[in-house]
This record gives C-alpha cells, structure tokens and sequence, in this order.
C-alpha cells in the first residue's frame, strides 16, 4: 500500500471518529434536555432560581439559587487562589530551571493531574479541615476548605497550559536577547509574560471548567448544606447535590428531573464558557494580526 492511501485512510478514520465525538455529544445534550423536559413544563423559573430546596416535603420546593453561588464562587475562589501560583511556577519551570530538571519537575506536576479527586478529597477531609477545627472553627467543612483542595486540584492544568507556550517563547526570543546583552528577568517581564497573555487567559478559562464540574473532593470537605454559601460556611454545589441524591431518588419524580435540570445549568455554564474562549480567540487572533 502506498503512502497516499495510508494518508487517505487515516483522513477518512478521524473524520469517522470527529463524527463519533460529535454524535455522542449530542446524544448526552438531548437525552438531558429531554430528561429536564417535564420539570420545566411543571415548575418557574422564578421558582428555580428561589433559594428553598425541600425536594421531600408535601409541597416540594426546587429552588436551585443557592447551589449555583455556591458553585460560582467555590470555582472563582480556588481560581483566584491558583493563578498567582500557577502562573508563577509555569515561569519559573520554562524560563529558569535547567532543561533537565524541568522535565522531571513536569512528569510529577502530570502525575497530580492524574491523581482521583477522592484522594484530593480524603487528604483535605483529614488534613484541611481538621486544620480549621483545631483553630477554633465549629465545623472545618466550609467553601474556604473546598476552594483550597479545588485550587490544589486546578494547579496541574493551569501550570501545564502556561508552560508549554512560556517554554516556546523563551526558545525562540532567549538566543537573541543573549546577543543583545539582555538581562533574562527583563525578558521574562517585558517579553514572554506578556506575550504569553493569550495561553494564560485560555488557561484560566479551561481551569474554570474544570472547576465547575468537580465532585468528590469538594462535597467531601464543604459540608453538603443547602443554603446561601459563606466563605466559612457550609455549602453544596451542583454537582455535589446531583451525586448525593440520584440515588435516593424515583425515576420519573419530579425531583429526579429537577437533578437533570442540575447537570443541563452545569452544562450550561460549560457551554457559556466555550463559546467565550472561541470569541477571545478570535478577538485576540485579529489584535495580534
């Protein structure tokens, strides 16, 4: 078989499994939508965004507004909290350390990206919290708590994303500046940071996502209450609410469909996010041109 063939074959085998991708997409969106059909027919919106969840009493109550802020503002706080780190060890892993040590300093920052959040979870529970009593708190199950294991967890990710471009930019502008007599921290702060503020926002936004759809470790360490989130206050996110009580739930109840309106905000939000990270680049692509 000659190469053009094989080249063919390979074309046509990931157009098949883009379209696969693409199919399996939609058939999750749809079989949810669908699923989140009767509760909408039922139930308001205002009474969707009310802040009472009583999924079991005689006169049930989905109100979802307090699982969504806190869904918010646990991801925006563990973001807040990694990006300084995050991005300053992507800078100095590119752009200081020598090449050797900088791959082995990546192998294990890829090994804590694969490490299951209930370990995140469990090591939190025993440590972080605990940490939090001792101090005085009456509970150290709180959204600070689970901001701190989310933040540890995003790290990885936000670190990773950043360096590879940081690293490109160094390679490329490093020989040049020696050259020119340039000092390497001015490189640093007048070249590629800034130069690197495209990959660093796309990372930020990815690390968000990730963030949002996080389960295990943060409903093992905020308490699991459905009320309004305080920053040493128990909480309950989406996604901690839909693991919870799925299993405690009838199928076709309209609690049940109200966990399947849970998973479609998730989505949504995710969705929201994508479609901003496709406008920013594209508003970022035209600037640069």
């Amino acid at each position: 078989m000659d190469f053009e063939k094989k080249e063919e074959i390979f074309k046509l085998f990931l157009k098949v499994c883009s379209f696969l991708l693409i199919v399996i997409l939609a058939c999750i969106v749809i079989f949810i939508i669908r699923e989140c059909l009767p509760f909408f027919k039922e139930i308001s919106l205002e009474e969707i965004f009310s802040s009472k969840w009583k999924p079991y009493s005689e006169y049930a109550l989905f109100g979802m507004r307090n699982f969504i802020l806190s869904t918010l503002y646990i991801s925006f706080l563990s973001l807040c909290m990694a990006i300084p780190i995050g991005i300053g060890g992507a800078l100095f892993i590119s752009c200081v350390i020598k090449e050797e040590i900088r791959e082995f300093i990546k192998f294990y920052i890829t090994i804590l990206a694969g490490i299951p959040s209930i370990i995140y979870g469990f090591i939190g529970l025993i440590t972080i919290v605990k940490l939090f009593e001792k101090c005085g708190r009456a509970s150290g199950e709180s959204v600070f708590s689970g901001a701190i294991i989310l933040s540890i967890m995003i790290l990885p990710y936000l670190t990773n994303s950043c360096e590879e471009k940081m690293h490109i930019l160094k390679k490329s502008y490093m020989a040049s500046a020696k050259v020119l007599g340039t000092d390497k921290w001015y490189l640093i702060r007048k070249v590629i940071l800034p130069a690197s503020k495209k990959a660093i926002f796309i990372s930020i936004i990815l690390s968000l996502g990730r963030a949002l759809g996080e389960t295990m470790a943060v409903m093992m360490v905020i308490g699991n209450a459905p009320i309004f989130p305080k920053f040493f206050g128990k909480a309950e996110t989406l996604s901690s609410l839909i693991a919870l009580e799925m299993g405690g739930t009838e199928v076709g109840s309209m609690h049940y469909h109200a966990l399947f309106v849970a998973g479609f905000l998730l989505i949504f939000f995710i969705l929201i996010l994508n479609i901003f990270i496709y406008f920013t680049k594209r508003f970022l692509g035209e600037a640069n041109g």
